[in-house]
């Protein structure tokens, strides 16, 4: 049976499971922030409505120019793009016919794109319970790669590696003349963040992607970009088709770079909220990632595979992610985005009751 390859849309998980969909379902599974966009966005949407007519910036120039001044870059070492599944497409086909680490478990379009362009795959796999990275390991791999792909905060564990093992990273990369492409998709998420791209200037391997989508919760107009020196992001913009980026994410881009309230409000509450439901979970018996985002790794230790839980939560109308497409994971845990209180509660509700009935 195939399961969805990604959260979100779950009509597709219902029917997959040949399972009657509730009226009312709450979608665990898309980690987006549940505040929804910036209020901001909101109000000027209408005002935007006049820029449909024509076509965008093919460059964006003005949102580059503000992600620069955010980041303290060049506008060089910058790339828009439509969302970071896009992006990735583009880096996979930089790398066409290279051999490409992975290390997982991580989102599954890193493999996609990078089999469709050719590319010699190789998994390294991390474990549980810290899925810590094993340096060791790493530096005999990375010998034989061009390029490595590291999910960082992880998607879907939602754990962090020290900023000390992921530049003593950077540095076997770099010595080997391997890419080290860092997709931190979530690190805006995370309150002690690690900030990579002060590296970006110094290093000729080091690709970070990041998207505005999630934060934001902008996922439906699609926004991402790209940070790397600029020989990169020429190799890059060679394969992006012209207007990438519509007017509509560009004008939304502009907003969501100037919205610090909402991101650390975001935080505070993911943070407090996240530690709250998984005090409780921890406390029923379920065993939970160390995640630092807004989403966490779940499972309950009776079962091998989750699916008879993933079965009895989606008749109850909550909707996790399952796992059974993550190399490392293979069903063994369920994904849950930390949503708005009432909404956990629900979560709790039913995940007590699950261990009352088994």
């Amino acid at each position: 049976m195939n399961l969805p390859l990604h959260g979100s849309n779950p009509n597709y998980l219902y029917h997959a499971l040949n399972l009657t969909m509730p009226k009312n379902v709450i979608d665990f599974s898309v980690n987006v922030n549940p505040f929804g966009p910036p209020k901001s966005i909101k109000e000027k949407w209408e005002e935007w409505f006049s820029v449909i007519e024509d076509y965008p910036d093919p460059e964006g120039r003005e949102l580059l120019r503000l992600i620069a001044e955010s980041e303290g870059l060049p506008v060089s070492s910058i790339l828009l793009g439509n969302g970071g599944a896009e992006l990735i497409t583009l880096i996979g086909r930089m790398l066409a016919n290279k051999y490409i680490g992975i290390i997982q478990p991580a989102f599954s379009e890193y493999e996609k794109v990078t089999k469709a362009s050719g590319c010699q795959i190789c998994h390294i796999n991390l474990s549980a319970p810290d899925w810590k990275l094993d340096l060791n390991e790493l530096s005999e791999v990375i010998t034989k790669l061009d390029a490595i792909f590291l999910c960082h905060p992880n998607n879907p564990t939602g754990t962090i590696q020290s900023s000390v093992d992921i530049r003593h990273l950077l540095a076997i990369c770099e010595a080997n003349n391997c890419y080290l492409i860092i997709d931190e998709a979530f690190y805006d998420f995370y309150t002690d963040e690690v900030q990579l791209s002060d590296d970006i200037q110094c290093s000729d391997y080091l690709i970070i992607i990041r998207s505005l989508t999630k934060m934001y919760a902008i996922a439906g107009i699609r926004l991402g970009y790209v940070l790397a020196n600029e020989w990169v992001i020429k190799q890059l913009i060679a394969y992006q088709p012209e207007w990438s980026v519509n007017a509509l994410a560009l004008e939304a881009g502009k907003e969501c770079i100037n919205e610090l309230g909402f991101v650390q409000k975001t935080q505070r509450f993911i943070q407090a909220e996240r530690e709250r439901v998984q005090t409780v979970l921890k406390e029923t018996g379920y065993v939970l990632s160390d995640s630092q985002v807004n989403f966490f790794l779940l499972k309950d230790p009776s079962l091998g595979n989750q699916r008879p839980l993933l079965k009895f939560l989606l008749k109850k109308g909550i909707v996790p992610r399952h796992t059974e497409n993550f190399p490392g994971l293979a069903g063994g845990w369920l994904r849950f985005a930390v949503r708005k209180e009432n909404e956990n509660n629900r979560l709790v509700e039913a995940l007590l009751q699950w261990k009352q009935e088994t």
